[in-house]
Formats: structure tokens, sequence, C-alpha cells
């Protein structure tokens, strides 16, 4: 259901826009291939292309990633699924982009010893994170500081970030992402 979901809203996006595999391609520096491949179910898009894709679209990720015609029941069942976009980093959706609040809120985990690093987000971007148990490090600035669980973190996201645990627990982490105003009118 998640592909579906992801590929419905990337061909509805895409066609609202008028915009060609190739025009897409373009601005979301993801290739044809790979766009018609999401497009059709034939691949998982990684975080980082889905990043990528949304970007391009100038749209916030959880956008991507939800239904756009359920009812809240829906939402709310389709919500509690934990996702994977790759070995390091898994996330869920607890409250998609809100235009009003132009902000979103994801729940992740990182498993001990594993490192997601991020690219730049588009300018303006800022995230919130609140560690909930575990121990977690963010790079910025090509310096990594430590976060206990408790401990809270605000930052420019329109810079290379990262994500990590060295220790031998579980971490947990929400993550708040607010877009500059111009985002949510588009």
């Amino acid at each position: 259901m998640f592909n579906t979901v992801i590929a419905n809203n990337l061909k509805q996006f895409r066609k609202s826009r008028g915009w060609s595999l190739s025009r897409a391609a373009l601005e979301t520096h993801v290739s044809k291939a790979m766009l018609g491949q999401i497009e059709r179910e034939e691949s998982s898009p990684t975080m980082a292309t889905l990043w990528k894709i949304a970007q391009g679209f100038h749209l916030p990720m959880s956008v991507l990633l939800e239904p756009h015609s359920v009812n809240p029941q829906t939402l709310a069942k389709h919500s509690k699924t934990q996702l994977c976009f790759d070995d390091n980093l898994q996330f869920r959706v607890l409250f998609p982009f809100d235009p009003l609040l132009c902000c979103e809120m994801f729940a992740h985990q990182i498993a001990p010893g594993k490192v997601h690093l991020s690219n730049p987000h588009e300018i303006g971007v800022i995230e919130d994170i609140i560690v909930i148990t575990g121990e977690l490090q963010i790079k910025l600035t090509e310096h990594w500081q430590s976060l206990q669980a408790g401990d809270t973190l605000r930052f420019k996201a329109d810079q290379p970030h990262g994500y990590r645990n060295c220790s031998s627990e579980l971490a947990v982490f929400h993550n708040v992402i607010h877009y500059p105003k111009t985002i949510s009118d588009h």
C-alpha cells in the first residue's frame, strides 16, 4: 500500500503541474527512469530520493507519504505504519504537513551503530529534534552534538546534517520539520 500511495501522489503532483517525466527529473534531480519506476510501483524510493522529489516539487515530504482522499480513521490507521527507507533510519508520520502551521512531525528510530546523513533541505527549513529514548548524535557543520533522552535541539536544516546512534540501545526521537511560508503556497 505504501508504494501505491507514493506512486499515486507523485503522478498527481506531476500531472497537476503539467510536467512530463523528463521535466520532473530535471526539477527533482532524480532520473526519469527512477521516477517512472516509482510511479509504476516497480521501485521503492529511499528517503534521500523522497527528499529530492519533495524539494523538486517544493512540497513537504509527508505530502508524498500520506493518502489524500481518505477519511480521518483511515489516515490515523495509516500513519501508525512504521516506514523504513534504508537500514539506518525508520520513521512514521505522526502529523502530516499542515499548511496553516507549515510543519509536519515524524517519529524516528535509529538502531545502535547506524548513521543517516541528510542533504540540505530547502532554504529556510528548520528541524526540531526531541529525543524520547536512548542517545542520539546530530551532525551540524561537520561536528556531532550528543543528545540524551529528554534533550531537544532546533537547527537550520538547509545545510548538510546527520543522525547517528553510537550507543548499544535503540534511539527514538521525534522530528518536527518547519517549512517557510512559501512552501505551503505551492
